[in-house]
């Protein structure tokens, strides 16, 4: 049973008696949450099938599971679902796009001649709905990428088509920001490795590090573009050697001053994150979390309400680290609703930022400073079961987006109504 306006306002007015008592601002917190984006990932809603063929076969040490009916198939569907998803979502969000999304009217070009007019859809629908745009060069499914090489290739002509990709793609990014007047996160991953131990790891990573640099050589409008290179542990197919590792893109991305992408589910499963975050950040400018949930490798697993996330936004909150940190989704699930994977995992995200700027962090701060760790463990345990369930439920109120699960009633309906209607899919599951 649903609970009235009234009674979660009384709920909510106890809470921030709660927190008020521990020295923090509930409504301070709400409004600083509100300015925070998260960028929702577009592949989540079509498989990363994107819209150059209708193949699928998208390779490059990735996999989707899963043949949930309701697959967005055209630009126009998947814009569709991503409208429902942000209307479930409390605040303003952005989305990040792939190269192979743009609109090509049945005559795709190559990759290295894109260009931000086959993105103009994209555009005018960003425009309408104040939506920021993020960007990624897919250097994945194509015949160039066969072998699972392309910035480390050891063929100059392949190495050059890919690095003639990112530059394009560079500009597409640019071209984004400036047409929203909002800064687009244009960010590098390669599927570059080898399933079994290479006789030389130093030779890819030199000729990666000059493709980098010819690909980063024109300077861009930072106000409208930002360069950000993203690192792996391995992948199918990569299993043994991976050129692009965390410790190679930390020293391109600290020596280049390039943002570093982070990514949840690409390390060691004895590996976090959130303990990486104020060690990288001595050295870059700016970082790009994905947040993603590897279960025992990188599967980009539905992110849900784990203790990582949120140590992760608790890193951000208390080394004030929001404003150098860009924040995107990266998992694939087909095995539910799309729509529904989207919102499970953006509203945790959420969430977990939500519980890091409610925590008491300056009186955290003050006991370790005085040496009372008795006290610094005992109010880590005890802020736990504090009521910031309730002041979620309130920002989503405020938010006039649903509270609680009656979310999934909005997605059922729209399924029923849309994505089963969808030609090849089935009327019910």
């Amino acid at each position: 049973m649903a609970v009235s306006e009234s009674q979660l306002q009384q709920s909510y007015e106890l809470a921030r008696e709660r927190f008020a008592a521990l020295g923090v601002d509930t409504e301070a917190a709400i409004t600083r949450l509100a300015t925070i984006p998260i960028s929702l990932h577009c592949w989540q809603g079509d498989d990363v099938g994107g819209f150059e063929s209708p193949s699928g076969d998208i390779g490059g040490g990735l996999a989707v599971t899963g043949n949930y009916p309701g697959k967005a198939t055209t630009p126009d569907e998947l814009r569709s679902d991503l409208d429902q998803t942000y209307a479930l979502l409390p605040g303003k969000h952005r989305l990040n796009l792939h190269a192979i999304y743009g609109e090509f009217g049945g005559l795709t070009p190559e990759r290295n001649e894109i260009g931000p007019e086959h993105f103009q859809g994209w555009i005018d629908w960003a425009r309408e709905r104040q939506v920021g745009l993020d960007f990624n060069p897919t250097f994945f499914a194509h015949p160039n990428a066969g072998d699972g090489l392309t910035l480390s290739h050891p063929d100059a002509g392949i190495r050059q088509y890919w690095i003639d990709h990112g530059i394009a793609c560079r500009h597409i990014g640019a071209a984004l920001g400036q047409a929203l007047g909002s800064t687009c996160v244009t960010n590098v991953w390669i599927p570059d490795g080898h399933k079994d131990s290479p006789a030389s790891r130093k030779a890819p990573r030199e000729r990666l590090i000059e493709s980098l640099d010819a690909m980063f050589a024109q300077p861009l409008d930072p106000s409208e573009n930002l360069d950000a290179v993203e690192c792996k542990l391995f992948g199918i197919g990569s299993e043994s050697f991976v050129v692009g590792s965390h410790e190679f893109y930390l020293g391109y991305a600290a020596t280049r001053q390039k943002v570093l992408c982070l990514d949840a589910g690409h390390f060691h499963p004895t590996e976090v994150i959130s303990e990486k975050i104020s060690a990288v950040m001595n050295y870059v400018p700016e970082l790009l979390l994905h947040v993603s949930r590897g279960v025992r490798w990188d599967s980009d697993h539905v992110v849900t309400l784990t203790d990582e996330l949120v140590a992760i936004a608790q890193e951000l909150v208390r080394g004030e680290y929001l404003a150098r940190t860009h924040i995107g989704l990266d998992f694939f699930d087909a095995s539910i609703n799309r729509i529904a994977a989207w919102t499970i995992g953006a509203r945790n995200v959420i969430r977990a930022l939500l519980i890091a700027l409610l925590e008491p962090t300056q009186q955290l701060v003050e006991a370790e400073l005085a040496g009372d760790l008795t006290k610094r463990l005992a109010m880590m345990e005890e802020q736990k079961s504090l009521p910031w369930g309730v002041v979620w439920d309130y920002y989503c109120l405020q938010s006039d987006v649903p509270v609680g699960d009656i979310w999934l009633e909005e997605v059922r309906n729209y399924e029923q109504s849309t994505l089963f209607s969808r030609p090849g899919n089935p009327t019910s599951v």
